[in-house]
């Protein structure tokens, strides 16, 4: 549905008039930061999915150079 790093859309737009959003965070809470003006916000897994609308952009697709508030997700490394 949403992973690490999407670009999504919410029902409601963010007070700056943005309804661009990248997921940060990824867990029983999702954390996700409006491409906007930056601000961020984290919600319960719950309201995350009710609130959300679509995914705009997977992760794989987005170009950094088009969205400057965008910070590409770091590889994960194990141990």
């Amino acid at each position: 549905m949403f992973e690490l790093g999407d670009i999504v859309q919410m029902k409601k737009p963010h007070a700056c008039g943005t309804n661009r959003w990248e997921v940060t965070r990824v867990g029983a809470d999702i954390k996700i930061k409006c491409l906007g003006c930056g601000h961020l916000v984290m919600l319960t897994r719950r309201d995350f999915t009710k609130k959300l609308k679509k995914v705009l952009l997977p992760a794989a697709e987005v170009d950094p150079e088009q969205e400057p508030q965008y910070v590409r997700p770091a590889p994960l490394q194990r141990p």
